[in-house]
């Protein structure tokens, strides 16, 4: 039996305060940033096959471009440091200092103990999308990957172009790893171009139909060396469902991109974070 208390309107009422404040968090130079990506030029191209997943690597002080091309696609993106696996993006902090959806300005965040930036949000073709009526927004950073466990729990069955099968496929090609080592290191990810919010009334994670079209992209300034994984979600522009080969899938291309000679004088890669991890001993 539930027991509502006297005072429950009053409690609900109470202002939310901000967990982590931004004021002080390093910001930046987008001017500088920016610039340096309009005026930089294609050098690599990945395609990234439907229910497929590729790597490719992005050196500091350069461009991942993340396009649509055929037609409306999400993708699921795991970021690394280029030479240490242990080092890569972590959603969650990511989520707690920007929100859940990233656009132009917001940063991808690196795991503990290092806790820096990846990589910078300089473009956005779906940013003037916002915040819908539903409360669903793009780029997400709450949603974690579809998966063949969750699968295998739900419906009972084996579906291997999951996306987090196959970042892990993706992953283990790239740096020669066993599948099993390899999937150690895959993590929740940056929802590319996918569309979505919480119910107001259950607060379930919800999914609608991606605005993304051809020609959309994200650029993403990479602050230090990376490896990016992306797989190219099985849910197409995730309208109905994932984890089948119900839905239309279109490919996805990754583009690295290098800036003009002196567009990135006086930039420096953020180092590591400098907590000394004493942990009070």
């Amino acid at each position: 039996m539930m027991n509502i208390p006297d005072d429950a309107d009053a409690r609900r009422a109470v202002t939310p305060v901000i967990c982590y404040p931004t004021d002080s968090l390093p910001r930046p130079d987008m001017a500088v940033l920016q610039a340096a990506a309009v005026a930089a030029q294609g050098v690599e191209r990945v395609v990234v096959a439907p229910r497929d997943a590729a790597a490719i690597r992005v050196p500091a002080g350069s461009v991942l471009r993340i396009s649509a091309v055929d037609g409306p696609q999400v993708g699921d993106l795991n970021l690394f440091a280029a030479d240490n696996l242990d080092e890569r993006f972590y959603s969650g902090k990511t989520r707690a200092l920007h929100g859940t959806h990233v656009t132009t300005g917001d940063r991808l965040w690196s795991s503990f103990p290092y806790l820096r930036p990846m990589a910078t949000v300089v473009a956005d073709t779906l940013g003037w999308y916002g915040i819908d009526q539903f409360g669903g927004s793009v780029h997400d950073v709450i949603g974690t990957r579809c998966d063949p466990y969750t699968g295998r729990l739900l419906a009972g069955v084996d579906y291997h172009q999951c996306c987090h099968s196959n970042l892990t496929r993706a992953l283990a090609d790239a740096v020669q790893l066993p599948l099993a080592q390899a999937e150690r290191h895959v993590h929740d990810v940056l929802n590319v171009f996918m569309c979505t919010g919480f119910t107001r009334d259950t607060g379930q994670y919800f999914m609608k139909a991606s605005p993304v079209r051809p020609g959309d992209y994200i650029d993403l300034f990479a602050e230090i060396d990376l490896l990016a994984v992306l797989s190219a979600c099985p849910g197409g522009d995730c309208s109905a469902e994932h984890s089948s080969d119900t839905a239309i899938c279109y490919p996805l291309v990754m583009e690295r991109r290098v800036p003009r000679a002196g567009d990135l004088d006086g930039w420096v890669p953020p180092a590591v974070n400098a907590y000394d991890r004493s942990h009070g001993r």
